[in-house]
């Protein structure tokens, strides 16, 4: 008892002096990178040492830099505080900073003193990239942050509470090449809200409630993301200087028809999917179908044909939207076209000629019209009620790679005097009507025959009602065959497969277990 009554006051002083002792900062550190992330921090950290130029506070608790000592950090350039509690900023601090120029503050409470905020924010003269995202910021907010930063080249108001965008927002940020402005809330586009950003190249304004794009007159623009809006009406005006615009993305909106898109432009990738396109025809929807009434109407001319400029277009995606009829004409003038998703409508027919008035098969002309060959390598038609593919079809796609057309209901329809024997139809020219159709297992061999397709690797032809598989597979270089789900019940001899095969999908055929010969071989 005496000898610990005796060491009790050095134990004392030791325990004092180590809560004096500063602690060491248990971040990775390099000499000029120091990463701070996920340690619970409640403040700024002031003993980092010099010359540090990158620094990575995400995921802490720090609450403000007001009234923060910077020195040391003169060299800073670039600086991450996203995921913390931020709600107050001084310009003290931020003039301490003159080398900054990424600055990524997501999901903060930036919405809290905002005027004093946004007055601090005139320190950051060199800023270039600047995340503002999930801060709970109102239009006027996002525009007072902005009001002064003219080095800006990329900013990020995604995740915030944007209702519109005002005329003059973007007046002092004429340098601006990226924005992203999506998952706001934004109904409203003042005109030229846009016009001081001639250098932008990239917008996202998806996932928000944009119903009208009329005048769209960005021409230096390059990437558009508009998906997952309320849009009925796209449009676009014609000047004198070419569109540069090279992905436009519309899709999961409310698109009655195919958009009206400038007549120079260096498109190649274009998504329509997820709309309520019912035509690709020009001049197939009224005024009425429309349920915002818009004044831009009035000089919307429907009469011009859509594609007419989409010479340049690689990517086309249709899927998810209403069609019946699939006129190939469409896609005439879409010479450098390699994919086309269709999948998930409703079509039904594939036609030569484009129809006018009706879904209905038109009658065939006197003469056949000159045969066209498209650019397609890959073709998704899966989700269709297509019963029969002409011969024609076939032919005009002499570069497929790729063929989807799962969950159909194809059955081969007779011959119609054609002397090279049928496509999945035969060799009319035209949509056999469903009465020349036969079940698959009433065709001999040489009629249920598919058109030697020389460049298809991959063909897919589970869900439908395919109680035998088309002559013709062996002629292409396949590599992967999809035909679950059929109504199969032997495939015959593998000898006459493509002896580039690779990978086949069976399942869901009621194969007949005394005709498995095929299996040995």
């Amino acid at each position: 008892g005496f000898l610990l009554l005796w060491l009790l006051p050095s134990l004392l002083r030791a325990r004092s002096s180590a809560e004096t002792r500063p602690r060491s900062m248990p971040c990775q550190q390099s000499p000029t990178k120091v990463s701070c992330k996920g340690l619970s921090l409640q403040e700024f950290p002031k003993e980092l040492g010099q010359g540090i130029k990158h620094l990575e506070l995400s995921n802490n608790f720090i609450r403000n830099l007001s009234g923060s000592s910077m020195a040391g950090f003169e060299q800073l350039e670039y600086l991450d505080m996203s995921f913390n509690q931020l709600e107050a900023v001084s310009a003290p601090t931020l003039a301490q900073l003159p080398r900054l120029r990424s600055l990524l503050l997501r999901s903060n409470h930036l919405d809290q003193n905002f005027l004093a905020n946004g007055e601090a924010f005139r320190q950051l003269r060199n800023i270039e990239v600047l995340d503002l995202s999930v801060n709970d910021l109102q239009s006027h907010m996002a525009g007072w942050y902005i009001s002064n930063l003219t080095s800006l080249r990329v900013l990020d108001l995604s995740g915030n509470r944007l209702t519109r965008l005002l005329a003059g927002t973007f007046r002092s940020t004429a340098r601006l090449r990226r924005l992203d402005l999506s998952s706001n809330y934004i109904m409203e586009i003042q005109e030229g809200a846009f016009e001081p950003l001639q250098e932008l190249e990239v917008v996202n304004l998806a996932l928000n409630s944009i119903h009208c794009i009329s005048g769209f007159s960005l021409t230096q623009l390059r990437v558009l993301n508009l998906s997952h809006n309320a849009l009925e009406l796209f449009s676009s005006s014609e000047g004198v200087q070419p569109y540069l615009l090279q992905v436009l993305d519309l899709s999961h909106n409310r698109l009655l028809y195919f958009p009206e898109l400038p007549k120079a432009h260096d498109l190649t990738h274009l998504n329509l999917s997820n709309n309520l396109i019912a035509s690709l025809l020009p001049g197939s929807h009224g005024l009425e179908d429309f349920v915002l009434p818009y004044k831009e109407m009035g000089r919307f001319n429907r009469t011009v044909h859509p594609v007419a400029a989409l010479t340049r277009v690689v990517d086309l995606d249709l899927s998810n939207n209403r069609l019946e009829l699939l006129p190939l004409t469409f896609f005439h003038s879409l010479g450098s076209l390699h994919s086309l998703r269709l999948a998930r409508n409703c079509l039904q027919e594939v036609a030569r000629e484009s129809l006018t008035t009706s879904t209905e098969p038109a009658d065939p002309p006197p003469s056949p019209p000159q045969h066209t060959e498209l650019s397609v390598r890959s073709l998704d038609l899966h989700g269709n009620a297509l019963r029969v593919l002409p011969r024609w079809f076939f032919d005009s796609l002499p570069q497929l790679e790729r063929l989807d057309l799962g969950s159909n209901s194809l059955q081969p329809c007779k011959s119609q005097g054609s002397d090279r024997g049928g496509g999945l139809e035969g060799g009319s020219h035209f949509a056999a009507p469903g009465d020349t159709c036969t079940p698959f297992y009433n065709l001999d061999e040489s009629r249920a025959a598919l058109p030697c397709l020389g460049t298809l690797r991959v063909l897919d032809l589970a869900g439908n009602q395919l109680s035998l598989l088309p002559a013709g597979l062996s002629c292409s270089p396949l590599e992967s065959l999809d035909i679950r789900n059929n109504s199969l019940k032997a495939l015959g001899t593998l000898g006459s497969w493509s002896h580039s095969l690779r990978e086949v999908s069976l399942a869901g055929n009621p194969f007949s277990c005394c005709s498995l010969g095929w299996l040995d071989s």
